[in-house]
């Protein structure tokens, strides 16, 4: 994938050493890291797990060198890693370099992984995996969906002391591979013949388009439900006061019910008062009348 083409080289544009396109991929190679990368979205997953984008590379198929004119290790000038991770670079740079320049950047990346295939399995074996220890890439994992390519279907190395040590795969139950990436702070799972991503911190899969937009339903159905609850207990509540304010109607109505009758009572009772004090009254004149 690299070529020695410095008759290649463009004018710089802006302050950017513009490098060549890279030549085209075999096809097998352009459908593993589609099928692994692209298609699944795991670029666009780990950049936004990552986050800060303005500092923040996550690329794809563009070259790395160390710059423009020095050959690397295998005589190679530069390589077309499948994806790249860079923390504290500018992304624009490698945009408008076509590709990442460490000088111009001022650090190696910190993360490269590559997915294999039948026309690039001895490169990313051998000679990428020098060129990339070489460059001082912090980590270089390589993926392989049946591990007929790599011998391995799942292999990091880490920098430590300027060479490559092997990072620890461990196997999980179900036959799942696993390994701890410390420069992106994730574990990398072969699973199924699958790449995928996982957070220590959750030991879940990071989020991806289907678990953001399970999230999305999740909390609408959980508003809608909220909502519902809402307005059932608003309708109880309503229920409740309109039962009081009956019930208190019924209480004043029999309190006034009340209040007139012992009124009629009362008016009974002086009416016949003041009879019993007419018939006393007349009685009284009659005596008087006939002694």
């Amino acid at each position: 994938m690299t070529t020695p083409d410095i008759a290649a080289k463009q004018p710089k544009t802006g302050a950017h050493f513009r490098l060549p396109d890279p030549p085209e991929r075999e096809l097998d190679e352009l459908m593993t890291s589609s099928k692994h990368l692209h298609l699944p979205g795991n670029s666009h997953h780990l950049l936004q797990h990552l986050g800060n984008p303005d500092t923040t590379l996550v690329g794809a198929e563009l070259y790395i060198t160390m710059m423009p004119e020095r050959r690397l290790p295998s005589g190679a000038y530069r390589r077309v890693p499948d994806l790249i991770v860079a923390f504290g670079v500018d992304p624009a740079a490698y945009y408008a370099s076509n590709g990442y320049i460490v000088q111009e950047q001022g650090k190696p990346p910190d993360f490269v992984l590559e997915v294999a295939s039948a026309s690039t399995a001895n490169t990313d074996t051998g000679a990428k995996r020098t060129d990339y220890e070489a460059l001082g890439i912090t980590e270089y994992w390589r993926f392989d969906e049946t591990g007929e390519h790599h011998r391995t279907k799942l292999a990091g190395d880490r920098l430590v002391n300027g060479r490559y040590e092997p990072i620890v795969i461990e196997e999980l139950p179900g036959g799942v591979l696993q390994g701890y990436s410390a420069a992106l702070n994730v574990y990398l799972r072969w699973e199924n013949g699958r790449l995928t991503w996982h957070d220590p911190a959750t030991g879940g899969h990071i989020a991806t388009f289907e678990s953001e937009r399970a999230r999305a339903d999740a909390e609408r159905e959980a508003r809608i439900e909220e909502m519902e609850a809402r307005a059932i207990a608003e309708a109880e509540r309503n229920a409740e006061l309109q039962a009081r304010t009956q019930a208190d109607a019924r209480a004043a109505a029999e309190r006034e019910a009340r209040a007139a009758a012992e009124a009629e009572r009362n008016a009974e009772r002086q009416a016949r008062l003041l009879a019993e004090a007419r018939v006393r009254e007349l009685e009284a004149r009659l005596s008087q009348q006939n002694p």
